[in-house]
């Protein structure tokens, strides 16, 4: 099925390749890509709870942000200096979490890990270009279903109640779409270096 974000991170490849963009501007997101072979069984329980948004699972660090196309070369040596000034970190992720009634979202928490998400995405949100309004404080997660039937809801909690996952994040993903593509890996940035 082709390489996982994750080794790609491994490598410190950039996969551009061109910009994706709607006329002037292009949407952004930045995420930490869950391995295998957890990031692969959470998406299909994702896929499984009926999400239609069932992308890969991720810890977003920045949601979807429209930027002007000639902003994005700035944008993309700020997230090299922020990863360069962050270095590795171990994300647990273990049991299961909701924003309900507020958002019909459940997802998997951050057990550990929380303040290097939290320092990643206040240093990447510095970034020139990239204040965005956000309904909500930033809270690391990892989404499992999202505006689904209460009972795909309850069923997805329940399930994952009992999930745990440890491993070390080395890097994160700058992701970009056109509006009539999904969601494409742009260039992976790794920390520390």
């Amino acid at each position: 099925m082709g390489e996982s974000v994750a080794d790609v991170v491994a490598r410190g490849v950039d996969r551009s390749g061109g910009v994706p963009s709607t006329g002037d501007t292009v949407q952004i997101g930045i995420a930490v890509d869950i391995p295998e072979p957890w990031g692969a069984q959470l998406t299909r329980r994702r896929v499984e709870a009926g999400d239609p948004l069932a992308v890969p699972a991720h810890v977003t660090l920045l949601g979807p942000t429209e930027i002007p196309t000639d902003v994005l070369p700035g944008v993309e040596r700020h997230l090299a200096a922020v990863a360069a000034a962050h270095l590795p970190f171990t994300l647990h992720l273990r049991g299961t979490g909701t924003f309900r009634p507020v958002t019909q979202v459940v997802f998997v928490a951050v057990a550990a890990g929380i303040s290097e998400c939290e320092l990643l995405a206040a240093a990447i949100a510095s970034a020139p270009g990239l204040h965005r309004q956000t309904r909500f404080p930033y809270h690391p997660h990892v989404t499992v279903a999202q505006d689904v039937a209460p009972e795909a809801l309850d069923k997805v909690y329940e399930d994952l109640a009992d999930f745990s996952a440890m491993f070390e994040v080395d890097g994160f993903t700058l992701f970009s779409h056109s509006g009539q593509t999904r969601w494409q890996p742009r260039r992976d940035f790794r920390l520390g270096d």
